[in-house]
């Protein structure tokens, strides 16, 4: 996926010509979010393409997930995504030369690397893709942003696109360590305008369809979009959040329920129902209301609204069809990954922190719907950690 000569031909630049894929007769051009089906068509097209096969088990119901690939280069700082190749900013950023992923490798805290993905696109017939960290890379404080060649901004694909993808990678709170084919990021396909109309929102919001709280309190809607708000107790005694330790201990992203969370993770009670968020530290929170996305439907979170607050509640914002809905919503909170920039900030229990917007499912119902079928692993959560931590050890979760 890279610039260098000796790469395989499977990436053509640009400006090389390259035979369209025929589209999928099987799948018509609605507009919306494509389902599990409908990204096993593109990559039968031909317009997913990958260094290695693609596995049943990285098709989502209403995404992809992403591979890292052979390289990977440490830059000296991010950079705005501009009209240029990527590799040729990578150079120009000291990248040179290669990390071999084929080898176990760290990624240490602080610092910004640009990986090359096994993943490549060729789209056509209107589709663009958007990116976000998976769950867990978000939860452990690990910022990624797609980048594609001649691309003007993260996370973004446009209509169109022929060529390799490249993620940067820049953690945050812990150093982790990756290799060839660790999962960082997903990807989620679309067409036109998908976004759920406001009359159509807030009919399934009203009928508990996206969002649910014990005591039926439901908050305004801005538009279309659903807010959500932030569970912080109000009797002192149970853990309502996590607060990122300074430590210098590695994560093996690979390694799933394998480390201390006490190692790592501070907990944190609210015997007033107020947090306050230490500037540039981090923090695990949960919604007090219970999501739910129908399997018709996927969702997103909005991470940044400078009109709540300065701070960041969300790193990986894509749900999935079926997340935390049994035919209304009820059992999953959505777990809020808090940073605050700039200025400390003073959170209180029931604030709205968020929004999230839905879309419509293109072509009907995934073959694929998040839940215990396909073995998801947040399924029915409330405050959580990322997979690769242990059960928070019991007798250590209330204050007596």
């Amino acid at each position: 996926m890279s610039a260098n000569p000796h790469a395989p031909k499977l990436f053509p630049m640009p400006d090389e010509p390259r035979p369209m894929p025929p589209a999928d007769p099987e799948f018509p051009k609605t507009a919306g979010i494509f389902p599990s089906q409908e990204i096993s068509g593109l990559i039968r097209a031909g317009e997913i393409d990958s260094l290695e096969r693609i596995t049943p088990d990285q098709i989502q119901p209403a995404s992809i997930d992403l591979r890292l690939g052979r390289r990977a280069y440490r830059v000296q700082a991010s950079f705005l995504p501009q009209k240029f190749r990527v590799m040729e900013r990578v150079k120009q950023l000291d990248g040179l030369p290669a990390i071999d992923l084929s080898q176990d490798t760290v990624f240490e805290q602080g610092a910004v690397y640009v990986v090359e993905l096994m993943e490549s696109l060729s789209l056509t017939n209107g589709a663009e893709a958007a990116a976000n960290p998976k769950s867990s890379t978000g939860r452990l404080d690990v910022l990624t942003r797609l980048i594609t060649d001649y691309g003007t901004a993260f996370d973004k694909v446009d209509k169109g696109y022929k060529g390799p993808l490249y993620v940067e990678v820049a953690p945050l709170s812990f150093s982790i360590v990756v290799r060839q084919g660790t999962k960082l990021n997903q990807m989620r396909f679309y067409r036109g305008s998908p976004e759920l109309p406001a009359t159509e929102v807030a009919r399934l919001y009203a009928d508990d369809q996206l969002s649910h709280t014990l005591l039926d309190e439901r908050l305004p809607l801005r538009g279309s979009l659903v807010p959500v708000s932030v569970d912080l107790g109000l009797d002192g005694r149970n853990i309502v959040g996590f607060k990122a330790k300074k430590s210098t201990k590695k994560i093996d992203y690979d390694r799933l329920a394998h480390y201390n969370p006490t190692e790592f993770w501070e907990p944190i009670y609210s015997e007033s129902g107020k947090l306050n968020l230490d500037r540039n530290d981090f923090y695990i929170l949960a919604t007090k209301e219970e999501i739910g996305v129908p399997p018709h439907l996927a969702a997103e979170m909005v991470p940044y609204d400078s009109g709540v607050g300065e701070f960041r509640v969300h790193y990986a914002g894509f749900f999935d069809p079926g997340f935390g809905w049994d035919g209304k919503a009820g059992g999953s909170k959505a777990v809020l990954e808090v940073r605050s920039y700039g200025v400390s900030f003073t959170l209180e229990h029931g604030q709205v922190v968020g929004w999230l917007r839905y879309s419509r499912i293109g072509t009907g119902t995934p073959e694929k719907i998040y839940g215990r079928g396909i073995k998801s692993n947040y399924q029915g959560q409330g405050l959580a950690l990322a997979k690769q931590f242990k059960p928070w050890p019991k007798g250590r979760g209330t204050r007596r």
